[in-house]
């Protein structure tokens, strides 16, 4: 077994929608970034790949290429689950922080659970997500953006 630690963060920005595990959450602002922006299923791909000595999201799906730009990041979760598969590794579990002074998110939760369950071809049960605020310090606090931690623990693949 192996253990991998993702994060990733965007910057809120104006007529984009916000889009966070998967799932599509109503707010004034969305996330800045080259893809979708989801930072919490990028923060897993990087723990996924980590922990798997894969190298990172930006290594297999850089920015500068325009074939990434505007990707649903569950296709990019999709292929890290399968190159995840082709170096013999399984998902065991996966424990995941957004974080974030707003929206609120507790509502959410249950659907990215499923949504990134199905995607990760696991159980419900396997499968982590909380929510925080930063009590209104930094960056988050000041409603300027959202992060997000993942933390993944892969097993060899049973045949």
């Amino acid at each position: 077994m192996r253990i991998g630690h993702g994060f990733d963060a965007h910057r809120f920005a104006a007529d984009i929608p916000l889009i966070l595990g998967g799932v599509s959450i109503p707010h004034e602002q969305g996330l800045e970034a080259h893809s979708d922006g989801d930072v919490l299923i990028h923060a897993l791909c990087d723990a996924l790949l980590g922990a798997a000595a894969l190298g990172d999201i930006g290594a297999h799906f850089p920015d500068s290429s325009d074939s990434y730009a505007g990707i649903d990041s569950r296709v990019l979760l999709r292929s890290v689950i399968d190159k995840l598969a082709e170096s013999g590794w399984q998902v065991g579990n996966v424990d995941m922080t957004i974080i974030a002074q707003a929206p609120k998110l507790a509502p959410f939760i249950p659907k990215m659970r499923e949504i990134l369950a199905q995607d990760m071809k696991s159980n419900l049960s396997a499968v982590s997500i909380k929510a925080t605020t930063t009590e209104k310090m930094g960056y988050i606090g000041r409603e300027e953006g959202v992060a997000a931690h993942a933390v993944a623990l892969i097993l060899a693949a049973t045949s």
